[in-house]
């Protein structure tokens, strides 16, 4: 008689029909097999339930409810496979943990990006290139709208100093793009090219932005040290609704300016959010909305054209 394959068997074979499609599911693939090991362990037999489902997303009890919302989209994913191949198995609906709405996050002014370029340029230098890297690096993630991720695992031969693009591979999704910089970031990525090459040599495959040991910046050091530079700055609380602003704000702030300058340049905001859209990298122009805030800049145009608006109709027979 043939045996039923393992939990984890059928969680590894949905991976790799997944990443074969082109997506990561890094993250997303640890905690499945988590999920799969902790149905496997319990004797779990026959096909997945809502039940034995929510038993996984509740541990620990004491998570989170994001937390937990989480898991019960990992395991969702993983069930809809089930499901569509053997009919029995059970789909938990979103709603019974529904993520909570995004936290409005920190938008930086221009004071305070200046503020904190200029505390990175005047970083201890632990090694010779440590305050440059990091003033750079800060400033391409403000004038670009980078993902972090995105920044430090640029390579030479990725950045164009001569036509002033980023050619920015296999990142989120396993996209790739062209990212147009502005002038003034182009000069400052090639005065610290010029600074790096000196110390490391010009191999084009080697990392644009380096450590002390002429490696890529570590991700979790450029962390350590922005938080670092926030409390140099004492900036123990932002303007958004997290406890202190993110290194990630600086992409969110950097949707928020380009919007502003479209609207008072009198762009056509519903046509330009497409092109923004491409430029950040999202799979969806739904996920740059996500990217957006009310500030007071732009509440105040929005109220503006309103008025505009209401008055037009008005003067109408």
């Amino acid at each position: 008689m043939r045996r039923k394959p393992t939990m984890v068997r059928q969680a590894r074979t949905y991976l790799e029909y997944r990443r074969a499609l082109g997506f990561g599911l890094k993250g997303i693939g640890e905690q499945l097999l988590q999920f799969a090991k902790f149905m496997d362990q319990s004797g779990w037999r026959g096909p997945l339930t809502t039940d034995g489902i929510l038993r996984w997303v509740h541990l620990p009890s004491a998570a989170s409810r994001t937390y937990k919302a989480n898991r019960l989209s990992v395991a969702r994913g993983f069930a809809r496979y089930l499901a569509a191949r053997d009919g029995r198995t059970q789909v938990p609906d979103w709603r019974l943990l529904p993520k909570t709405f995004r936290h409005r996050p920190h938008i930086y002014s221009n004071r305070q990006l200046k503020l904190l370029l200029r505390a990175a340029g005047r970083m201890k230098p632990s090694y010779p290139l440590r305050p440059a890297t990091y003033r750079t690096l800060l400033g391409l993630l403000a004038s670009s709208g980078l993902r972090v991720s995105e920044s430090v695992h640029l390579k030479c031969e990725q950045v164009d100093l001569v036509r002033g693009i980023l050619r920015v591979e296999q990142t989120k999704f396993k996209k790739s793009r062209l990212v147009p910089l502005h002038p003034t970031t182009t000069q400052a990525l090639r005065r610290y090219a010029r600074a790096r090459n000196r110390q490391w040599g010009t191999d084009s495959s080697q990392a644009f932005f380096v450590g002390r040991n002429g490696m890529a910046l570590p991700y979790r050091t450029l962390h350590c040290a922005f938080r670092k530079l926030c409390q140099q700055l004492g900036w123990h609380r932002g303007n958004g609704e997290l406890p202190r602003p993110r290194i990630h704000d600086l992409r969110h702030g950097f949707a928020c300016r380009r919007l502003l300058q479209w609207c008072r340049q009198g762009e056509n905001v519903n046509h330009r959010i497409a092109a923004l859209s491409t430029y950040l990298g999202h799979g969806k122009v739904t996920d740059t909305y996500w990217y957006l805030t009310g500030t007071p800049d732009l509440l105040a145009i929005a109220g503006s054209r309103f008025e505009q608006f209401a008055a037009a109709e008005r003067r109408q027979p």
